[in-house]
C-alpha cells in the first residue's frame, strides 16, 4: 500500500489530494539543485548562429551616438538556429511564416546532455544565478570587458544541469519548462533531446517537455547559455538569472498567459470587466469543457483572494483537437475599488479565478490578478488616471540590483521601489527590456505607473553583438510574448517598443519598421498606447507620426544647446516641446529620459560652476584621478541637463505630462564619464542605495507638501579655511536664511524658474552651518550640518531587523563612520571588515563608489565618504549577528532576527 495512514479518513484525504494534483495545475519551482560550469577557454561548438567578428571593442562611446548599419554575416550549416526557431511559432501570427524543425537532434551525443555524465565537480548553485557578479572586475585598458558592460565577466559560454524527477503518475499530463529569463541564447536539452530555446535574454519563454519525458524516474535537464561580448551598453549579467518553473497541467487546459482582462466604462459606481480566455487542447480528440470564473478582491498583504464580487456562470465550449481557441466573457462589478497611484489614489486589485471542468471534474484552475482603472492621455492635461490628473514623476531603471547583479531578488527590488517612493517618484520606465515578472507584481502592489519597454535596438546596431543580429527572426515573437505575459498588470500604462533606435535616422525606411512593430503591439493590446523613445527624430520627420505618445529623450529641454555645451560634438537641439506640441496637437508628450545628471555621493569638487547646468569634464566638476563627479548636482553627460534646467523647461510648457529621470538608481555599466569605473554616475540614488544630494532636489519638487530642507556640501574641510566654499540648499519651501556659527549669511528667495537657493561666496570656517526655510512667509523646515571630528566609531543600522528564514529574504545594513559625538565623518575611507555569526550569511558588500573594483563578494570593503553596505540573508530561524570592525575604531554590531 502506498500510504501508511493513521486513519482511513487521512488516507482518503491523501489520495484525494494526489488525484487533484494530477488533474489540476501544478507550478513547481526549479530554483534548487542545479550544477553549473562556465568555460574558461575553448567552448563547445553548439552555437545558435555565427556572429560578425568584432574589430572595434571600444565601449566608451557617448550614449546618444548614432547607431550604425548591421554587418552582414553568412549563416553556417553547423548552427542550431533552425532547431530553435520553431519555439517562436506560437507568437508568429501568419502560419505561412512558421518555422519547420529540421530532421535530426543536434548535440544529442554531447556529454553534458547525457543522463550519465558526472557533474560532481561542477559548482552547485541556486537560482536566480548571475555567474558574473562575484567578479573579478577587469581593470586597465584594453580590458576583456570594459566599463560599458560593467567590467565583470558576463560574456562566455556556460552550462546548467539539473535532474527532474517525473513520477509515473504524471503520464498523460502536459509538462512545460517555464523560464522567466536566461542571459542569453539559452538552448535546452532533456534526456539528450534538443527541446528548443529563446535567444533574447530578457524575454520569458515556455518549452513543452512532454515528448521527451521519461516517466517514473530522473530526467536530465541541460541548458546551454552563450553570452556574447560587446552585446550591450550596460551590464547584462549572465546565466539563469531569473526563476525557472516546471508546470504540469491536464492536456486540456488554460493556455500559457491565456487570460486577457480589460476594464471599461469605469466609474466609482460600476465597471465592466471583459475577459478573453484562451484554451488549449493537446489531445487527439475534440474536448467539450465547462468554464467558470469568479472575481474576488485581492488582499494586498496576503496576496490571497478576499471577498467575491462577481461570478461568470459556467458555460460550455468545445476545443478542437490539437488547437488553441479563444472565448470572450464579461461581467459588471458594482462600486469597484479602483487601482491608482498613491498618495492621492490606492492600488486596489482583484483576482479572477478561472476553473475548467471536464465531465463534471475540475481539470484546471488559473489565477489572474488585475486592477480596475481608466487611463486618458490628453495633449493638454497630461495623464488622467480614473479621471484625475496625475503628474508623471518617474525614473528610468535598469534591471540589475547593484551588488546582487542581475539575479532577481524580490526584497532587493522592493527596497529600490521603497526608496523611490520616499523620493516622491510615482512612475518607472523599464529601460530597456522586459523585467522579471515579480517586479511588475511589486509595481501593481505599490501603485507605480509603468512604461514597459522591450528593445534598445532594431535593425541598426549600437554594439556589434546586440539585438540587431536576431531582430529579423525574433522581433515579432519577442514583442507578442512580452505583451501577453505583462498585459494584465494595471501598473502598465503604455508599451514602448524601442529606445533611441537607429531607424530614427533613416526616414521612411525606419518609420516603416516602427509601423510594423506598432501594429504588432496593437494587435496584442489595443487598450494602451504604443510608442518608441526619440532622441533624434524631429517633428517634421516620419518617425514620430507612428507613435500614440510622443516619448522624448532629452529633446524637450534641449540637447547641447546651452553655452556651456557649445564646444561638444553630437546631436544639437533647441528645446522641442513647442515644436512637437504644434505638429501633433492631439498627442500627449512625455519626457521618457531627462537630465542624465552625474555625481558621486558626498564628493565636492571646487571651484563650483556658477550656472545651472554644465557638461562634466576633468576641469569642470570632474576628478579624473579618483574618478569622481562633483555632487553639487550641476554637472551632466554631454547630451544631458541638470535637474534645474529640466524643471524650468517643463514648467514653461505645462502641457508636458511629466518626466522619467535618467536614472533613479545607479546601475552597473555605462560609467559616463569615467569608463575605467564599474557603474554609472547618473542615479539619484547610488549603487548601494544611499541618497545623493540630488535626491533632495527632486524630493523638494515632487513632494511639495513635505517639510524638508537639505544643505550641501558637508562641512568638514580641513585645509579649506578662508577659501570660498559655496553652500546650496534644496527645500520645498520658497525662501531660506543661512547661518554659519550663528551668523546670518543672508536670506534668499527663489525666483521664477529657480529650484535651489545658493550662497556662492561663503568663506569656509569650521563649525555649524544651519538653514531655516520658509513657505509663503511662514516657518517651514530646517537643516544643520556640523564639522565632524576625527573618525572614532562605527554604526550599523538594518533596514529591517526581522526577515524571513527562507534563504531569499535580505536585510540591507548600512554602516556609518562617525566621530565621538555621532556626526558622520564624511571623508572617512577606512577599510571595514564585516563578519556574521548565527543563522545567516553575508551575500555582498558595497559602498556606492563607482570606481571601486573590489569584488562585491568580499567581506572587506573601504568606506566611501563615511558609508558602506553589507547585505545578509537568513539560512534558518534564529538571530543573525553582524559585526563591523576597522583598525582604530570602535566596532559595531547589529542583530537581525530570522523567522
Amino acid at each position: 500500500m502506498k500510504y501508511r495512514c493513521l486513519s482511513i479518513s487521512l488516507c482518503v484525504l491523501l489520495i484525494a489530494l494526489e488525484v487533484k494534483s494530477q488533474t489540476t495545475r501544478e507550478r513547481i519551482s526549479l530554483n534548487d539543485g542545479w550544477k553549473f560550469m562556465k568555460y574558461t577557454s575553448a567552448p563547445d561548438k553548439l552555437i545558435y548562429d555565427t556572429r560578425p567578428e568584432v574589430t572595434d571593442r571600444k565601449d566608451d562611446v557617448v550614449a546618444d551616438s548614432k547607431p550604425t548599419e548591421a554587418v552582414t554575416t553568412t549563416t553556417s550549416t553547423n548552427v542550431l538556429k533552425n532547431w530553435i526557431l520553431p519555439t517562436a511559432n506560437e507568437f508568429i501570427n501568419d502560419p505561412a511564416k512558421h518555422h519547420q524543425r529540421p530532421a535530426g537532434n543536434p548535440g544529442s551525443d554531447f556529454p553534458f546532455v547525457q543522463n550519465n555524465f558526472n557533474d560532481n565537480n561542477w559548482e552547485a548553485v541556486t537560482l536566480p544565478h548571475d555567474w558574473a557578479i562575484k567578479g573579478p572586475f577587469y581593470e586597465g585598458e584594453p580590458a576583456v570587458v570594459g566599463g560599458g558592460m560593467g567590467r565583470l565577466p558576463s560574456p562566455g559560454v556556460a552550462w546548467y544541469r539539473r535532474k527532474l524527477n517525473i513520477p509515473a503518475t504524471d503520464k498523460g499530463r502536459s509538462i512545460y519548462l517555464d523560464v522567466d529569463g536566461a542571459m542569453s541564447y539559452p538552448m535546452v536539452w532533456l534526456n539528450g533531446n534538443l527541446v528548443g530555446g529563446w535567444p533574447y535574454g530578457y524575454n520569458s519563454f515556455r518549452l513543452d517537455l512532454t515528448p521527451y519525458i521519461q516517466y517514473g524516474g530522473d530526467n536530465q535537464l541541460a541548458i546551454r547559455l552563450d553570452n556574447p561580448a560587446n552585446s550591450a551598453r550596460w551590464y547584462p549579467g549572465g546565466g539563469l538569472y531569473r526563476r525557472v518553473w516546471l508546470t504540469k497541467v491536464n492536456p486540456v487546459h488554460i493556455a500559457h498567459w491565456g487570460t486577457f482582462i480589460r476594464t471599461k466604462n469605469v466609474t466609482t459606481a460600476a465597471a465592466t470587466v471583459d475577459i478573453t480566455l484562451q484554451l488549449e487542447n493537446k489531445t487527439a480528440n475534440s474536448e467539450p469543457v465547462e468554464v467558470a470564473t469568479e472575481i474576488y478582491t485581492l488582499n494586498a498583504q496576503t496576496q490571497k483572494a478576499g471577498t467575491k464580487v462577481a461570478t461568470i456562470p459556467r458555460s460550455t465550449a468545445t476545443i478542437q483537437a490539437g488547437n488553441k481557441q479563444s472565448f470572450n466573457y464579461s461581467s459588471t462589478i458594482n462600486s469597484p475599488l479602483l487601482w491608482g497611484p498613491p498618495p492621492t489614489q490606492k492600488p486596489n486589485r482583484y483576482i479572477a479565478v478561472t476553473r475548467l471542468y471536464s465531465k463534471g471534474k475540475m481539470i484546471d484552475e488559473y489565477h489572474t490578478p488585475f486592477g480596475i482603472r481608466s487611463l486618458q492621455f490628453d495633449a493638454e492635461k497630461g495623464l488622467l488616471v480614473n479621471g484625475k490628473p496625475i503628474r508623471i514623476q518617474g525614473v528610468n531603471q535598469h534591471h540589475d540590483l547593484g551588488a546582487l547583479g542581475a539575479a532577481f531578488n524580490y526584497r532587493a527590488a522592493e527596497r529600490q521601489l521603497e526608496v523611490l517612493r520616499e523620493l516622491g517618484c510615482n512612475a518607472i520606465r523599464l529601460s530597456h527590456n522586459p523585467p522579471a515578472p515579480e517586479l511588475l507584481e511589486l509595481t501593481d502592489k505599490m501603485g507605480f505607473l509603468v512604461i514597459d519597454e522591450i528593445f534598445d535596438s532594431w535593425e541598426r546596431k549600437k554594439t556589434p553583438h546586440d539585438f540587431h543580429l536576431i531582430f529579423p527572426d525574433w522581433h515579432e515573437p519577442d514583442t507578442r510574448s512580452f505583451i501577453r505575459r505583462d498585459r494584465n498588470h494595471p501598473s502598465i500604462i503604455a508599451w514602448s517598443f524601442g529606445n533611441e533606435v537607429g531607424e530614427q535616422y533613416t526616414a521612411d525606411t525606419g518609420a516603416a519598421v516602427a509601423r510594423r512593430l506598432y501594429n504588432i503591439v496593437h494587435e496584442e493590446d489595443s487598450t494602451r498606447p504604443a510608442t518608441a523613445s526619440m532622441n533624434y527624430a524631429k517633428p517634421h520627420m516620419p518617425f514620430p507620426k507612428e507613435m500614440d505618445l510622443l516619448s522624448l529623450n532629452y529633446q524637450g529641454e534641449g540637447i547641447r544647446d546651452a553655452p556651456a555645451y557649445a564646444h561638444l560634438r553630437g546631436i544639437r537641439t533647441s528645446p522641442l516641446y513647442p515644436a512637437f506640441h504644434t505638429k501633433f496637437p492631439n498627442k500627449m508628450i512625455v519626457s521618457s529620459e531627462t537630465a542624465s545628471a552625474l555625481s558621486s555621493r558626498g564628493t565636492y569638487v571646487f571651484p563650483v560652476y556658477n550656472g545651472i547646468s554644465a557638461p562634466v569634464s576633468d576641469s569642470t566638476g570632474g576628478d579624473p584621478k579618483n574618478r569622481y563627479v562633483s555632487a553639487y548636482e550641476l554637472y551632466t553627460a554631454a547630451f544631458g541637463a541638470s535637474a534645474d534646467k529640466v524643471f524650468s523647461s517643463q514648467d514653461k510648457h505645462p502641457y508636458v505630462s511629466g518626466e522619467f529621470v535618467w536614472s533613479g538608481w545607479d546601475y552597473l555599466g555605462e560609467p559616463t564619464p569615467y569608463y575605467s569605473a564599474r557603474s554609472s554616475y547618473s542615479g539619484i540614488i547610488d549603487l548601494a542605495g544611499f541618497k545623493k544630494d540630488r535626491f533632495y532636489l527632486y524630493q523638494a519638487r515632487w513632494r511639495p507638501e513635505l517639510r524638508m530642507a537639505h544643505i550641501l556640501p558637508h562641512w568638514t574641510w580641513p585645509g579649506r579655511a578662508g577659501q570660498i566654499t559655496p553652500v546650496h540648499v534644496f527645500t520645498s519651501g520658497d525662501e531660506a536664511e543661512l547661518f554659519l556659527n550663528n551668523r546670518s549669511l543672508g536670506r534668499k528667495k527663489k525666483g521664477p524658474y529657480e529650484y535651489r537657493l545658493r550662497w556662492d561666496s561663503v568663506i569656509y570656517e569650521p563649525g555649524t552651518l544651519r538653514v531655516v526655510t520658509f513657505k509663503n512667509g511662514k516657518s517651514w523646515a530646517a537643516d544643520t550640518v556640523k564639522t565632524a571630528g576625527a573618525a572614532a566609531k562605527l554604526q550599523l543600522k538594518a533596514d529591517r531587523s526581522v526577515i524571513n528564514a527562507n534563504g531569499e529574504d535580505l536585510s540591507f545594513i548600512t554602516l556609518r563612520i562617525t566621530d565621538a559625538n555621532g556626526n558622520l565623518a564624511p571623508e572617512a575611507d577606512n577599510n571595514i571588515t564585516f563578519s556574521v555569526t548565527g543563522a545567516g550569511e553575508i551575500v555582498a558588500t558595497d559602498n556606492g563608489d563607482a570606481a571601486d573594483l573590489v569584488s562585491f563578494a568580499s567581506h572587506e570593503r573601504k568606506a566611501f565618504k563615511g558609508m558602506a553596505l553589507v547585505i545578509v540573508r537568513a539560512m534558518k530561524p534564529g538571530n543573525i549577528i553582524v559585526t563591523a570592525s576597522a583598525n582604530g575604531l570602535v566596532e559595531a554590531k547589529a542583530v537581525v532576527k530570522a523567522q
